[in-house]
């Protein structure tokens, strides 16, 4: 009919409102699991993340999220023997290995893009667009096996040790605190530490890998992808938290002063770091277990922190009773590695260790869809068109 328009379904999409941040906006359709904030539970496929982190290793659980089953015993060998030996660096890394970690000053996760970038030309990494499902399964492996070695690599070269060669025989758990202390870990602390990597290995669309997977929908090469994903895990409110929570600790000291700290945190308009998720409403399920590892470790500290936890929790219910704030994934991730003798600068590059696997498993997924990620943006500056001045 003359003189109606008619909206297209993008105007209608254009005109939608959209909660700051994407908040539940649902992007695309994954196989590789969810997380169910208002019921505290999150899974990895149909298996409950915590119980595999409880009862499962690293390779299982990769295993899993490459090849969409748990392992077998004979699998379980045969993958043990694909992804270890992919763990060592190539030899023009290694040469330049020193100067980025000189010029990185100490900031891994910034060593580890340039890194990445150099090993992945130096292996001749195609685009997703161009390469074969045999071809990028082979790059995610490699990119998830070598990324611990150049993390351990540059934080010994940054405090003046030499880096040390991966071992074969050892669990990824294992070989990760081997690499970066250097010395054999005890069973405990392998146990401790993978539990934490198992739980840590994916969590819906997170920043991170919704970054990667934006980057992946464009046919970019698979080390672009996941370089991508370390810059926005990079980020204090995502993956930069386990030291400063602990760092909080510190700051507290002693029971007494526990009051006061968040008072003046809370009044001052500072957020506590280890408290409170975008997702969660209830208690964060990976927080829970690793309390429980926490205080199997044992000593002072675990004590301490739950002591910490349970005070925060209700003076945040008194002080922000419009919110639910517990304990998150950072919180006791930051006890947990500190009582199996990581140094807190490698706090937050251990969680990298194990989410660079669901980084993976999402852009293999994600290779596989035709379409680019190109959202709108609504635009609010002043009408257009206005008469270019001259």
């Amino acid at each position: 009919m003359s003189g109606t328009t008619t909206n297209s379904p993008r105007d209608t999409i254009r005109a939608s409102e959209v909660p700051p941040g994407l908040r539940g906006v649902v992007v695309t359709s994954t196989t590789l699991g969810d997380v169910r904030g208002e019921e505290g539970f999150y899974h990895y496929r149909e298996y409950s993340a915590v119980d595999l982190a409880e009862t499962r290793s690293l390779e299982d659980v990769w295993f899993l999220f490459v090849e969409g089953r748990l392992p077998d015993a004979e699998e379980r060998a045969a993958f043990v023997e694909e992804v270890a030996p992919l763990r060592r660096l190539p030899a023009e890394l290694l040469a330049v290995l020193p100067a980025i970690a000189g010029s990185s000053r100490g900031d891994l996760l910034a060593g580890l893009r340039a890194a990445l970038s150099l090993a992945g030309a130096v292996r001749g990494v195609r685009p997703l667009w161009d390469s074969s499902g045999e071809q990028r399964r082979a790059d995610a492996l490699w990119v998830a096996a070598v990324t611990p070695t150049i993390l351990a690599a540059l934080y010994r070269l940054g405090v003046g040790l030499e880096p040390l060669e991966p071992r074969q025989d050892l669990s990824a758990a294992a070989n990760w605190l081997y690499q970066v202390t250097g010395e054999e870990p005890a069973e405990h602390e392998v146990a401790a530490i993978n539990r934490y990597l198992v739980s840590t290995v994916d969590h819906g669309f997170n920043a991170s890998t919704f970054t990667g997977r934006v980057v992946a929908s464009t046919g970019a090469d698979l080390v672009a992808a996941v370089v991508a994903a370390v810059g926005a895990f990079s980020g204090p409110l995502h993956g930069g938290a386990p030291d400063r929570a602990l760092d909080a600790l510190d700051e507290i000291g002693s029971p007494d002063r526990i009051d006061g700290w968040v008072r003046g945190r809370v009044q001052a308009g500072d957020r506590i770091m280890g408290f409170g998720h975008p997702v969660y409403r209830t208690a964060d399920p990976r927080a829970v277990m690793l309390r429980r590892t926490a205080l199997e470790l044992g000593g002072d500290l675990a004590d301490f922190a739950v002591r910490v936890e349970t005070r925060v929790v209700e003076l945040l219910a008194e002080l922000k009773p419009e919110r639910r704030l517990h304990a998150n994934v950072e919180f006791y991730a930051g006890v947990v590695m500190e009582l199996c003798g990581l140094p807190r600068a490698m706090f937050t590059p251990t969680f990298a260790t194990s989410r660079v696997i669901g980084w993976c498993a999402n852009l293999l997924e994600q290779a596989g869809e035709s379409s680019i990620i190109r959202p709108a943006a609504r635009y609010v500056g002043p009408p257009a068109p206005v008469p270019v001045p001259v």
